[in-house]
């Protein structure tokens, strides 16, 4: 009769008493994995994020419930996910994990034949479980490593929460925001329509997930108010990786797309991507892999300004995995492509990370509240 040592990966390959803990606190704190509960793991055979998602594997047996691990190839924000990868979703696990080396994958079945939920419609059978029929709960952790991941997730989830769920209140009543930072940003963004989301790494309930490590409170922009400038001075993700920032990627948004891009190598290579992202919403049309008449759509919002988020990990650093640099503390961040309300579809999200900022809510009435200034919270 098998135990559960048996069917645990640390007969075999031995983990680090750290990685274990931060395994079980995502396991049992973050996720809180019940007995017998369906948990679906999605990794690559890639070193780091290998060996954590062997470590989450032994830490969902030690709680009795039921794992399963798939291993596909590397997968970048413009590859498709294996379609087996696809298929274990329609066994609707109630957690769900993806620990990738880069990104999960998109669905191509999804893709051009959306999902309907409501009102609503999916590109992805993931988002949909998880937004849409709220079936699900799950945490994600592109491009992690080991350090980060050991040095991140054991935080102070209380404060951290409270922190999030501030900083959500003020940007659910706000009308827009004004972020300002010694880099050269100087941006304008609507927020009517829009409710903020918090990664405070309590995905408990169902329709609940986020990042491993947690610590932002983010919200996508009403479309089309994006205006100004935004100097990108930390890191930033390319369709293949993500960077660090040696000169600052000059951005100028009108009408809530980018429509210059000025800078050094970075910038080049951020323009190569969204050039990228746009011609392939074409071909993808073409091939029958978008819905027709989507293409010009999804080329359109590679330059949408889709996200607008704030760190709150006192523990993340910019390191140039963008996991993490987004969660640290005194920055910010807004995506390039799609938003997270699922009304501008693009190819690509990438975020970028601007340093200090000053970012102020402004009210319908006109009424202003600091939300970050020189390097503090202001909540």
């Amino acid at each position: 009769m098998n135990t559960l040592h048996d069917n645990q990966f640390n007969r075999f390959i031995p983990q680090e008493p750290a990685l274990q803990e931060a395994a079980r606190i995502a396991i049992e704190d973050s996720l809180k994995v019940k007995r017998d509960e369906r948990v679906l793991i999605v990794s690559n055979p890639s070193g780091d994020v290998s060996l954590i998602s062997q470590a989450l594997f032994d830490a969902v047996i030690r709680v009795r419930a039921r794992p399963v691990l798939i291993y596909q190839p590397v997968k970048t924000q413009m590859d498709f996910a294996d379609p087996v990868v696809i298929e274990a979703f329609k066994a609707r696990p109630d957690v769900f994990i993806s620990m990738s080396a880069e990104k999960l994958g998109k669905d191509e079945a999804g893709i051009t034949r959306p999902y309907q939920h409501g009102t609503t419609q999916y590109d992805h059978i993931f988002h949909l479980q998880l937004y849409g029929e709220k079936t699900s709960r799950a945490f994600w952790s592109p491009s992690t490593n080991l350090e980060s991941f050991i040095r991140t997730v054991p935080i102070d989830y209380t404060l951290l929460a409270q922190r999030c769920n501030a900083i959500k209140n003020i940007l659910d009543r706000a009308a827009a925001v004004r972020v300002t930072a010694p880099g050269g940003t100087n941006v304008y963004i609507g927020l009517k329509g829009r409710l903020a989301k918090s990664d405070d790494g309590d995905f408990s309930r169902p329709g609940t997930g986020g990042n491993l490590p947690a610590g932002e409170t983010f919200i996508s922009p009403e479309n089309g108010t994006a205006q100004g400038i935004i100097a990108f001075d930390g890191s930033i993700s390319l369709h293949d990786r993500d960077i660090l920032i040696h000169e600052p990627i000059r951005c100028t948004l009108e009408g809530g797309y980018i429509t210059a891009i000025e800078g050094g190598e970075e910038a080049r290579e951020l323009l190569k991507t969204i050039t990228m992202a746009e011609g392939q919403a074409a071909e993808y049309e073409k091939a029958g892999r978008l819905p027709a008449g989507s293409g010009a759509i999804y080329a359109k919002n590679a330059r949408n300004i889709g996200e607008m988020g704030i760190g709150l990990n006192p523990l993340a650093r910019i390191t140039g995995n963008m996991l993490e640099d987004e969660k640290a503390f005194r920055t910010c961040h807004f995506a390039v492509g799609h938003n997270y309300d699922e009304d501008a579809p693009a190819l690509i999200h990438l975020d970028g990370l601007v340093k200090d900022p000053t970012i102020v809510a402004i009210f319908e009435d006109g009424r202003e509240q600091l939300i970050e200034e020189a390097r503090e919270l202001r909540i």
